[in-house]
């Protein structure tokens, strides 16, 4: 019987931290949910209020690239760009739009004949984001999140 006691005794012992409740640190929960979902995946893409009315998250996003692509040619098209042979380039540009909407340009890849017959082409890529209308950064589980995305510019001057 003795022994028959210890048992129950370190049975209950041992059994009283199994039902101790665990604080959980808001924090430290965070940081884990923060490290689960795929960052890569938004729930919405940046937008323009232009881009508005599309209800699907494709349709949302390539109004928001035709937008501002639109936007880029313009520019482009109305500069007096002369060149000395035929330019046939598709240019790279690589974006970042911050969680408040702003746009920064992270990269530029150019052919080097393109950046040879017009070699003020950087600035006029980006002197052409200058006046774009106002960004609404992308939405991920309910926050403004940075995203980064490569937009192509076709340059055909003949």
């Amino acid at each position: 019987m003795n022994r028959l006691a210890c048992f129950l005794l370190l049975v209950l012992l041992t059994a009283c931290d199994y039902f101790e409740n665990q604080k959980v640190n808001s924090e430290d929960l965070l940081k884990e949910e923060l490290q689960t979902f795929n960052w890569n995946d938004v729930d919405t893409y940046p937008t323009f209020s232009s881009c508005d009315s599309m209800t699907l998250k494709e349709d949302s996003r390539v109004c928001f690239q035709n937008t501002l692509l639109s936007h880029v040619n313009h520019y482009l098209a109305s500069q007096n760009i002369v060149v000395s042979e035929d330019v046939n380039d598709t240019i790279r540009l690589k974006l970042m739009i911050d969680n408040r909407g702003h746009l920064e340009i992270e990269d530029i890849a150019i052919k080097p004949e393109t950046r040879f017959q017009i070699p003020e082409i950087d600035s006029l890529l980006r002197q052409s984001l200058k006046g774009i209308p106002k960004i609404f950064p992308a939405i991920k589980r309910g926050q403004q999140v940075k995203t980064a995305f490569e937009l192509p510019v076709i340059v055909r001057i003949d």
